[in-house]
């Protein structure tokens, strides 16, 4: 599979072109934001456990006769999945009560999450 041009990129991940026209290459970044993009950083080998966490979840949901995009990991960073007209949505993943949470909750920052 030949990687080419870049056609988006966003704060987490890059997409790029493939030699197939159904099939595109995510690159999965170590680009940090917090405070609605207010503060920007880079957490060392964040892409490479993101890349990692979303082959799981494609995985389970197919598992569970759930469809997905996901074709197959490429490596470390890479992901080989099916192109597609996104619907955005994002998932938030905290173990402290910290930011939109604490507002539209009433918490308090700073305070342990517990499993359930």
């Amino acid at each position: 599979m030949e990687k080419r041009d870049l056609i988006n990129e966003g704060k987490a991940k890059r997409i790029y072109r493939t030699d197939d026209p159904d099939l595109v290459i995510q690159y999965f970044k170590d680009d940090a934001t917090a405070f609605n993009a207010k503060k920007r950083g880079t957490i060392a080998s964040k892409g490479i456990v993101n890349n990692e966490m979303s082959e799981t979840c494609f995985r389970l949901l197919e598992a569970a006769g759930v469809p997905t995009h996901f074709v197959h990991r490429l490596n470390e960073r890479e992901m080989l999945v099916k192109k597609l007209d996104i619907i955005p949505v994002e998932t938030v993943v905290r173990n402290i009560v910290a930011g939109s949470l604490a507002k539209r909750l009433g918490l308090e920052e700073g305070r342990a999450l517990r499993a359930t």
